[in-house]
């Protein structure tokens, strides 16, 4: 790798600090250049300018001017440090040759290190803003107790950012700890004299530990100004000062010492001199008060000021050839300002319906103005003040544009995966191996565990809620869970030897490196064992690996990132050795530590080419020959911001720390005021175009305003071009601007003849591109693909018999339940048990678990029932509670791990279950005590090797199927040589009959198992007669009543809360039988006795001949299922039941894509058709061939 932790097992971290060859040959040069050491004539210059008036091209002309003079002292250019490189490239543009190396570019910082390597300066370490931040933690560690208001705020998440930024301040401003304590001292106000002496106390302490061996970034100006009057190299030298709109209190003592070294200071200032009176909110405020505060400088110091120099005539040079903008200049801040009442050819504002589409329109514009303008790329700059905001915007369709572009962001670290993947490994031990931090450490790509590896774990770790301790041990949870079959398959097992031995290749590792770190003494040790155990795993090499894969498929810009990110692990590394090497640290604080350390590093991208579009933001802007900005984002509120944050200081301590004498930055107020001269820097930064932009909605859809810079061009341009992309217009302009690029371009064919199979309309121009890509070999491919998109109707073809039994399996047996989701949407149902598609098992107790939790236990109960050879009638309630407690606790231990006893949460819903379950077999045995029915069995299986046969079909092809499947139970009576049978199937959610759930084939199961069990002739007795089909809800019903309720009125309601739900015998005898104690209506079955002993018409009834209808028809409509099943039918055909349909809790939605607005897709509609429902039944059992009579369903029939 490029960058290593020094001598690792020397412990010396810091890296190797090399002084800078170019530095010192750049003094040696000055040097033998100096020829008369002192100045007679010292003095300062002012270069008076508004924007575009060309003060930075007069001191270059100026500079290259003296460079032809003869003599020898130094010209330096001193700028900002982020405009440094283009000064510099201006420069070199400029000069032709400066063999002397007279003409330099410095910023504050390049300045000081110059003089720093003639005259010493570099001894101190220099320390990095993480060491800065990791220092601050320490002292805020070490003095929470003492502190008053910051005690419990030191750990808050970004409060050492806010002191390092507090202190920054007060360094920048010259305020001393002990200047905090003074003005304690004469403030009344409680919070902040305690806030002021909290700050004093941190800040106090910060210096104190950086004084030792270290100086930070703020401090060197400090140490610039006292060793410029050692410095030999700038005397006699002239300066040009451009670029600032003011300065620090340090930067004028830098200055200060400057003015009596130097020859002449030259300073531009962005002012307009023949304003006379400036208040705060005048635009020019800031540099006014910047050339007054010099001036009293030269005052105290007896240099003179110069007459200055008015660039302020006639047109600025920037705008000469461009009066609109020259206008904007003069006019946007002036009052009263102008109309322009000529057409506005050069300045535009576009309305964009949100962001993607503003930027898109911009994107757009920039084709043209290259291919129209023959422009260039690096004449366009683009700028917002929300840079971040428009980032990842800007990159995409930029890049699907093919524009050439860089970005001026520096980019935050911390969600780079390399961090992560070091950041995760002190989450794991922190959060107890919790998913979120395991997966968050296996899915940054750098563990060495595969995709499919990490898939097969996450889904085992998230199916049994693996955390904590549990993976120090060997895994042997179910996959498949059933709690009735514990024998595990060779294949479960073998996937359960897979999962441990990824388990093992993630825990051992990382417990090696906590056992380690256990041991460490020190920072310095604890990191070698970080970066021991980084190196043991490869981590530099699998980045180099990494970074060869992105510059193989062209993204240069995370390369670059990637690049750069180890060299930030080792610094910190580096700083926390340097920092806090021998301090004792646990492994949380280092956890915390090392992030405040990567917190404070940012990545900057490196421009790869010459000929690009800049996209920056507006408060970095400094470019001067950018002939086109494009302003984003110009809404209310953004731009100009309307409010900031205040910082450590409110505003209001802010004016009363000034009252104090004690200067600080300056309040939220003075920054609005300021954010109009950003503004007309903006403004007026462009040579030739300015076109300005504003979505009216955010990505959420919320709405926004367009700033006050759209209002005040409209009225001072009332002839200015606003477009907008709200209303699309088919003008020949509008279709014309769409056609840039080829990829774009296509696009917006393909949008056209969208519309165009619509409406049947189409602007010519499509046409014409239309052409063009079919004769193109590279797009041809492409169109006819996206073209056949057209006629896509978003259904599946049939699927070959042959192929489908393959999927399905060649067994040909179905349980019903598998009939009735095929029903409900064919596709559905292939995805499921084709394709055997199955959703992610999240650890928790869903429904489905519920629901085989709950039959299993109802079986067992049965089991208990038989075992001590107890019938239902003769249980009570005690036994009921007793039962069902030792049958859920067995049930609850037997399988490890099991959910209901993995929390307190989950403890408690197994108390719960009990109570449930014990009211639900309390209230079976009541039924049992109220009828004459006894259960023939639970748990009833039919099928092949079962007690009972499956159901056998014959298909129109010859073919047989079976139908399979066990029923919860079986209850028979026996009367007059007639065996009576009735099905219950248990249920742990709401679930009525519904007949026209039948007809469609949603409701098949009770009947098929009614069917099951008459045609088996049981028991040897042939004379088998349906009772009833009836669900049974599980459930311990709330009753809400008045307190004064009876226990036999709170019984009865119970009772009709869990009767069961289903259809009765219509016989007046098997009702009587059903509920021997049934007075009008019945307690128990959805049935009622009038008072003359006739049947209720509140009785959901059948005769036996609407039974025998009903199970032709079920057998039919089974029959007509798996045909259409096996015969490869997977159309996506969900059903809509009023407001219900089969996708509400379909899992496979996102692979069927169903929308109505699709061709060929629509519910297959599920109508009650009460009063047919009958005549359906019996036309469709009558084509079989059978003669039925029946009757629907609320006909009197008094039957006994």
């Amino acid at each position: 790798m490029r960058k290593g932790v020094g001598d690792v097992k020397n412990g010396k971290f810091a890296a190797q600090k090399s002084e800078k060859l170019s530095q010192a040959r750049f003094c040696l040069a000055f040097y033998c250049n100096i020829e008369n050491l002192g100045a007679d004539f010292m003095s300062i210059r002012f270069i008076y300018g508004r924007a575009g008036s060309g003060k930075t091209c007069f001191c270059l002309e100026e500079i290259k001017h003296k460079l032809n003079d003869g003599a020898n002292h130094p010209l330096i250019l001193l700028v900002p440090e982020q405009f440094t490189f283009e000064a510099e490239k201006y420069l070199l543009d400029m000069i032709e040759r400066d063999e002397k190396m007279r003409a330099q570019v410095l910023s504050f910082k390049t300045l000081a290190n110059r003089v720093f390597v003639e005259v010493g300066g570099l001894a101190r370490q220099h320390m990095k803003a993480c060491g800065k931040s990791m220092v601050i933690y320490k002292v805020l560690e070490e003095n929470k107790e003492k502190l008053k208001v910051y005690s419990k705020a030191s750990r808050q998440q970004g409060f050492v950012k806010k002191i390092s930024e507090a202190i920054t301040e007060f360094k920048r401003f010259d305020v001393t700890p002990f200047q905090l304590i003074d003005a304690s001292e004469k403030i009344e106000k409680l919070g902040l004299k305690e806030k002021l002496e909290d700050l004093a106390l941190i800040y106090s302490s910060f210096e104190e530990v950086l004084h030792k061996n270290y100086i930070d970034e703020e401090d060197e100006l400090d140490l610039l100004s006292k060793k410029l009057e050692k410095s030999l190299q700038f005397e006699g030298a002239e300066f040009w000062i451009d670029g600032f709109t003011g300065f620090t209190p340090k930067q004028y003592k830098v200055i200060e010492k400057l003015l009596k070294k130097a020859s002449r200071v030259s300073v531009t200032l962005t002012l307009d001199p023949s304003i006379d009176s400036i208040d705060p909110t005048h635009l020019f405020y800031t540099t006014k008060k910047t050339e007054e505060k010099l001036i009293k400088i030269c005052e105290t110091n007896g240099i003179s000021v110069e007459e200055p120099v008015n660039l302020n005539k006639g047109i600025p040079k920037r705008f000469e050839h461009n009066k609109e903008l020259a206008f904007l200049e003069k006019n946007f801040f002036s009052h009263p300002y102008e109309i322009y009442n000529e057409e506005t050819k050069n300045i535009s504002i576009f309305k964009a319906t949100n962001m993607y589409s503003e930027v898109e329109e911009v994107a757009r514009d920039i084709a043209r103005l290259i291919r129209d303008e023959h422009m260039r790329y690096s004449d366009i700059v683009v700028a917002t003040k929300d840079l971040k905001r428009y980032y990842k915007l800007v990159k995409a369709i930029f890049s699907h544009y093919g524009i050439p572009h860089f970005i001026d962001l520096k980019i935050n670290i911390t969600n780079n995966p390399i961090i992560v993947y070091v950041i995760s490994i002190f989450e794991i031990y922190l959060k107890n191996w919790s998913y979120e931090s395991v997966f968050r450490y296996l899915k940054t790509g750098f563990t060495g565990i595969d995709k499919e590896e990490i898939n097969l774990l996450e889904n085992y770790v998230l199916a049994n809620g693996i955390k904590g301790n549990k993976w120090k041990e060997r895994w042997e949870y179910r996959i498949d869970y059933k709690t009735d079959s514990l024998l595990m398959e060779e294949r479960e097992k073998q996937i359960i030897n897979k999962v441990n031995e990824v388990r093992e290749r993630v825990y051992l590792p990382l417990e090696k490196f906590y056992s380690r770190f256990s041991h460490s003494k020190n920072v310095k040790e604890a990191c070698e064992v970080l970066y021991d155990f980084l190196v043991e795993n490869k981590l530099p090499e699998k980045i180099e690996k990494f970074i060869e894969e992105f510059k193989n498929r062209g993204e240069f810009d995370t390369a670059n990132q990637y690049a750069q990110i180890w060299d930030i692990v080792v610094d910190v590394l580096d700083q926390m050795v340097e920092v806090l090497g021998e301090e004792k640290i646990s492994l949380e604080q280092f956890a915390r530590l090392i992030s405040i350390g990567f917190d404070e590093y940012q990545i900057a991208s490196i421009p790869p080419a010459l000929d690009e579009v800049l996209v920056t933001s507006v408060d970095r802007m400094k470019s001067h020959n950018s002939k086109v900005l494009y302003l984003l984002g110009a809404n209310d509120g953004v731009f100009p911001a309307s409010s900031f944050e205040e910082g450590i200081f409110s505003d209001e301590e802010r004016n009363l720390l000034s009252s104090l004498d004690l200067e600080l930055d300056r309040d939220t107020k003075a920054k609005v005021f300021e954010e109009q001269f950003l503004v007309y820097t903006a403004l007026t930064s462009a040579s030739e175009f300015l076109k300005i932009s504003y979505p009216i909605a955010d990505h959420e859809g919320r709405s926004l305003r367009p700033s006050i810079i759209i209002s005040r061009l409209r009225r001072i341009f009332p002839k200015i071009k606003v477009s907008t992309n709200i209303v699309e217009m088919d003008t020949d302009e509008e279709n014309l601007n769409r056609v840039t690029v080829p990829l774009p371009t296509f696009n917006e064919m393909i949008k056209s003849f969208k519309k165009w199979n619509i409406t049947g309309k189409i602007h010519p121009i499509w046409l014409e591109v239309y052409k063009w890509y079919r004769t193109k070999d590279e797009w041809k491919k492409k169109l006819e693909d996206t073209l056949e998109g057209f006629v896509y109707d978003n259904q599946i073809k049939r699927i070959p018999p042959l192929k489908i039994k393959k999927l399905y399996g060649e067994e040909m047996e179905f349980s019903v339940s598998r009939l009735e989701k095929y029903a409900a949407c064919p596709f559905a149902y292939f995805v499921q048990y084709g394709l055997k598609a199955k959703e992610r098992k999240i650890y928790g107790f869903e429904p489905p678990d519920l629901g085989i939790f709950m039959h299993n236990v109802l079986n067992e109960i049965a089991k208990a029932l038989e075992k001590e050879e107890l019938t239902w009638q003769e249980i009570d309630k005690e036994w009921c509670d007793e039962a069902v407690d030792i049958i859920v606790e067995e049930m609850v231990d037997k399988i490890p791990g099991y959910i209901l006893k993995s929390s307190s949460r989950y403890r408690y819903l197994a108390n719960r279950l009990k109570r449930v379950l014990s009211k639900a077999v309390w209230i079976i045995s009541e039924h049992m005590k109220r009828s004459s029915f006894v259960p023939l069995g639970h748990e009833v299986a039919f099928g092949e090797n079962q007690k009972y046969p499956p159901i056998k079909i014959v298909l129109s092809n010859g073919e047989e199927i079976k139908l399979i499947g066990r029923i919860d139970r079986v209850d028979v009576l026996e009367k007059e040589g007639e065996t009576y049978v009735r099905i219950i199937d248990y249920k742990s959610g709401d679930k009525t009959f519904d007949l026209s759930d039948v007809l469609y084939g949603l409701e098949l199961q009770l009947l098929v198992y009614l069917d099951a069990i008459l045609e088996s002739a049981f028991e040897g007795k042939a004379n088998l007669s349906p009772a009833g089909i009836f669900y049974f809800k599980i459930d311990d019903p709330i009753v809400r009543a008045d307190k004064d309720i009876s226990d036999e009125e709170l019984y009865k309601e119970i009772m009709k809360r869990l009767r069961l739900e289903g259809f009765v015998l219509k016989s007046l005898d098997i009702i009587r039988e059903m509920d021997k104690l049934i007075e009008g209506t019945s307690y128990i079955i959805p049935a009622s006795i009038n008072k003359d002993g006739t049947i209720g018409k509140n009785t959901k009834g059948l005769t036996e001949e609407q039974f025998e209808i009903l199970r032709k028809f079920v057998k039919k409509k089974s029959k007509k299922l798996a045909e259409e099943m096996l015969q490869g039918d997977i159309s996506i055909l969900p059903y809509k039941k009023e407001k219900e349909t089969a996708c509400q809790y379909c899992p496979y939605s996102s692979i069927c894509k169903f929308e109505t607005n699709f061709k060929g897709n629509d519910y297959r509609r599920i109508e009650s058709k009460e009063e047919k429902l009958w005549s359906i039944f019996e036309e469709e059992v009558k084509e079989d061939g059978s003669q039925v009579d029946g009757r629907t369903e609320g006909s009197d029939n008094n039957e006994g």
